[in-house]
């Protein structure tokens, strides 16, 4: 607990409170099926009142930007205004990336996996989504070729295609290809 408090910073970082960073930080890792206030709600641990009254803050600061769903109406797709681009880069999270970054290559490899893993069975505990990325996905297709101008793979959940920009991006309907894949440490 301790390095995430001194990791998430103890005051305002660029005029914003940790909560708000978090909410940066959201979006700028979420892919488009998860850039939604109750996507983030899921994520954060929040109820989508909480979430939207902190979000709404952030578009009146002009750090988010929002727009209605072209395939439903209904739903609200937030991003990074090009304001919230240009601090990003000052995340107070930065210190613990860099320490992470700083660890050998195998000793990286390890740990992500280890937190992976925990994450997966706290996950599964507590009956909380398992956020994660397209290549580790039971709903991931890869064809393999494509036609021209279309990506080759695609999300069998959402029934679309990925963009290359997805494959990376946290996605709020990510099932894990194992729920608990083993490490080798002992942590069963």
């Amino acid at each position: 607990m301790y390095l995430g408090r001194i990791a998430s910073g103890d005051g305002l970082v660029e005029g914003l409170t940790p909560g708000q960073w978090a909410i940066l930080r959201y979006f700028a890792h979420a892919n488009r099926f998860s850039q939604t206030p109750s996507a983030f709600a899921a994520f954060h641990g929040t109820t989508r009142g909480s979430a939207s009254q902190a979000i709404k803050s952030l578009v009146k600061k002009g750090y988010l930007h929002q727009a209605r769903s072209e395939s439903d109406g209904r739903s609200v797709r937030l991003g990074l205004t090009d304001k919230a681009e240009a601090i990003i880069g000052n995340d107070p999270i930065q210190a613990l990336v860099e320490a992470v970054e700083a660890l050998p290559q195998g000793v990286q490899g390890v740990f992500s996996n280890t937190l992976q893993r925990m994450l997966g069975r706290v996950a599964l505990a507590t009956g909380k989504p398992h956020f994660g990325v397209c290549e580790n996905c039971a709903h991931f297709a890869d064809s393999g070729c494509c036609e021209e101008g279309w990506p080759s793979h695609l999300c069998k959940f959402q029934n679309e295609p990925l963009m290359k920009e997805d494959l990376n991006r946290l996605c709020i309907d990510f099932t894990p290809v194992k729920l608990v894949p083993k490490v080798g440490l002992g942590l069963q």
